[in-house]
């Protein structure tokens, strides 16, 4: 339950949004975010200063769907006043005929403007011509792709010309108003009026023409329409009453409503009875399956085991089967009332077979019940729909003949009122669209948007700016804070380093440090991790110590010596540099001669007391690593190594031995079996989360115990800027400025 809540409350965790972590990443980008936007804006200046402005001539434009007509032509000119109607005349003002017209009139082919525009882009785009696929073709196929110098033709240059108008031009509706707004864009401010008033008038001179060009056409077509349709109109009603006098039809239908409504009777009790014939169908089938006379079978259908008879004869089968078990439990098996109760059983389950036989038998005569009456409908059906045939058979030819002459009459009809009304307003010319606004000569342009541009510059560019300062973060999966330890590696914190500030004569302050500085916040960490280390051990203290880390570089062999300088004050300490293939112990303690150590005393090559050091200005020994052997892992694992340490732990209250990082080689995993714990130091911001993971697993693979993990090296003044309150003060009280190696 304990690991479920623990479970619980670090998912709960998990789900916080932290905004200060947002925060902190901001502002660790802070300078690099501002000056790439202030770059980015810089530039789209530029650019957008060396753009030439563009100006937006606007006129509106009425468009009438409702005119007040004479009388009313509206279906001639389709003039309906809908929306696709309103649409149309949309897309008219874009046509390209319409587009046309307006240069020809305002001979914008020769105005320098406008063809200074319409060029602009292939001149811009002139670069691109040495790598037209025509051009490059040319080269290797020279007859196919004749170089020729003769200069446009006058349909392409309007073509082209149409084409560079109509990207300038806009037409907007205003909304629920029959009102349209025209626009052209150009650089000369008086061009663009001139050429959005000219749309609206040559559309409604254009539109004038057609209608009257329409209405003669109409007119024309009408009067010879009408004659057809009268001569056509007269033929069908002579052929309706010829075709009735010869049937003698009398009424409406000729009385087939009494015979459809007997159809939709029969037809809805052959449904019921199909319908009823499919459910005794399925239970049919399974009782031919299953066998008639087979009782026990047979009440596996649901049909019958749901049968309100079946289901009392079956309680009491049960209750005999009851008072059968308790009587047989109680007087045995031949006891004169157990006879009695097996005839009773008997009779139980007899009653029950022939009544599951008898609802069986019931199911089937259902079904031949149901079968015989479906056939029955289906024939009364069939005999109803032939005495129909005769008579919808003259109902559907006398239709034909009355929709004929309906048909004609509504056409004819048609015809006469357009006729009538094309006629009278033959010379009536009215126009359905009308300029209310018409476009004045703009002064302020509305290309390039510099403010807006320049705003959406800084802006784009800053929070592209902040995004690359959080991919950088979610990139980066180094261990940073104790959090991290804990969340990511999911051990316990023994205590954080800080980092201490090289310099020429001390490339490696953190070796000395304790005896140093006794009281900075470097000492003061180093006695905060003395007392997680002993408090984890209380009830079995842990004599060995093996210190290691992931990679070379972590610091593991500083954090080795000042354990030994921390834990010497409390007991006697032995340090041991079992790293026998970079030994560091010797070179940090300034120990001159190092030829005498771990290796020559697992060798016995020499005794104790010369390989062992008294390193006094620390108060605890030393054992070197001595000379490096060829193989150090077998030396490592040797039978000798072990009983040497034994017999140390003796002798000391404390071993601690500085191994070698457990990803590069397997040294410190083979103290598995010999080191009571381990510690694992790791690199602040520098160390992949996934490689201590690794590092921590192999060590558990092979039975390890981590007493828990030590966070080196960590650069107190970034982690306050970056992480705020989890660094904030940690050292003030001891004065602490500064970086360590």
């Amino acid at each position: 339950m304990e690991a479920m809540n623990r479970e619980t409350g670090q998912l709960m965790q998990e789900e916080v949004i932290d905004l200060r972590q947002y925060w902190r990443v901001f502002n660790n980008h802070k300078w690099g975010i501002f000056g790439f936007s202030l770059i980015v804006t810089l530039l789209t200046t530029l650019v957008v200063f060396n753009i030439t402005p563009v100006y937006r001539g606007t006129s509106t434009l009425l468009i009438e769907s409702q005119q007040a007509n004479v009388v009313s032509i509206q279906e001639v000119y389709g003039l309906d006043g809908s929306s696709e109607y309103l649409l149309t005349q949309f897309e008219i003002l874009k046509s390209r005929n319409l587009a046309k017209k307006v240069i020809t009139k305002l001979d914008l082919l020769n105005h320098p403007t406008f063809n200074q525009q319409e060029s602009k882009l292939p001149e811009q785009l002139g670069f691109l011509q040495d790598y037209h696929p025509k051009k490059l073709l040319s080269e290797y196929l020279p007859d196919l792709f004749q170089q020729t110098d003769e200069a446009p033709s006058e349909a392409y240059v309007l073509e082209a010309a149409i084409d560079a108008y109509l990207s300038n031009l806009s037409v907007s509706p205003v909304r629920k108003t029959q009102l349209v707004k025209i626009s052209f864009e150009s650089t000369d401010a008086e061009l663009a009026a001139i050429v959005a008033n000219a749309v609206g008038s040559t559309y409604i001179e254009d539109n004038l023409a057609a209608k009257l060009e329409l209405t003669l056409k109409a007119t024309s077509w009408l009067n010879d329409q009408l004659k057809d349709q009268r001569v056509d109109l007269t033929a069908a009603e002579k052929r309706l009453q010829q075709y009735r006098e010869k049937e003698g039809i009398i009424g409406d239908n000729g009385g087939l409503g009494i015979a459809e409504r007997e159809i939709d009777l029969v037809s809805e009790k052959l449904v019921d009875a199909k319908r009823e014939l499919l459910e005794l169908r399925s239970q049919y089938n399974q009782i031919q399956k299953l066998g008639r006379k087979s009782s026990k079978n047979l009440q596996q259908l649901p049909a019958i085991l749901s049968h309100p008879l079946v289901q009392s004869l079956k309680d009491v089968v049960a209750g005999v089967e009851l008072r059968r078990s308790e009587i047989a439990n109680r007087y045995g098996s031949k006891h004169p009332k157990m006879k009695a109760l097996n005839s009773e059983r008997s009779r139980a389950y007899s009653n029950l077979s022939r009544q599951i036989i008898s609802i069986a038998r019931g199911i089937e005569s259902k079904y031949n019940v149901a079968v015989e009456a479906v056939k029955s409908l289906e024939t009364s059906l069939s005999d109803t729909k032939n005495s129909m045939q005769t008579l919808s058979g003259k109902e559907y030819r006398l239709k034909e003949f009355q929709q004929d002459v309906d048909a004609k009459r509504a056409l004819y009809d048609q015809f006469y009122k357009r006729f009538s009304e094309t006629n009278a307003t033959g010379d009536l010319k009215t126009a359905n669209a009308r300029i209310t606004d018409p476009a004045i000569t703009p002064y302020i342009p509305v290309k390039p948007k510099k403010r807006l541009i320049l705003a959406l510059a800084f802006v784009v560019s800053f929070f592209f700016g902040v995004m690359i300062a959080f991919l950088l973060k979610a990139l980066d999966n180094s261990i940073k804070t104790t959090v991290d330890v804990e969340q990511k590696l999911q051990e316990a914190m023994l205590g954080i380093l800080p980092l201490l500030p090289k310099t020429r004569k001390q490339p490696h302050p953190s070796y000395k440090q304790y005896i140093d500085e006794p009281h900075s916040g470097y000492s003061e960490s180093l006695r905060t991790i003395r007392t997680g280390v002993i408090l984890s051990s209380l009830d079995n203290p842990h004599k060995i110590i093996s210190v290691t880390s992931t990679v070379p570089g972590e610091g593991k062999t500083s954090t080795s010596l000042g354990l030994a300088f921390a834990l010497s004050q409390v007991g006697s300490v032995l340090l041991i540099d079992a790293d026998m293939r970079r030994p560091s112990i010797h070179k940090a303690l300034g120990f001159a001669n190092h030829n005498k150590g771990l290796s020559n005393l697992v060798a016995q090559t020499n005794t104790m007391e010369e390989c062992i050091v008294e390193y006094t200005e620390g108060g605890f020994d030393v054992l070197t690593a001595g000379i490096i052997p060829p193989n150090p892992s077998e030396l490592l694992s040797s039978a000798r190594f072990k009983e040497m340490l034994t017999g140390l732990s003796k002798i000391y209250d404390k071993i601690i031995i500085d191994t070698a990082p457990c990803q590069a080689v397997s040294d410190a995993l083979i103290l598995a079996p010999i080191a009571d714990s381990y510690i694992y130091v790791v690199r602040a911001d520098a160390t992949p989360s996934q490689h201590v993971k690794n590092g921590l697993k192999r060590i558990r693979q092979v039975n390890g115990n981590i007493t828990g993990v030590i966070l080196n090296q960590v650069d107190l003044k970034k982690a306050e800027k970056q992480y705020g309150e989890d660094y904030s003060g940690y050292y003030d009280n001891y004065g602490y400025t500064g970086n360590n190696a």
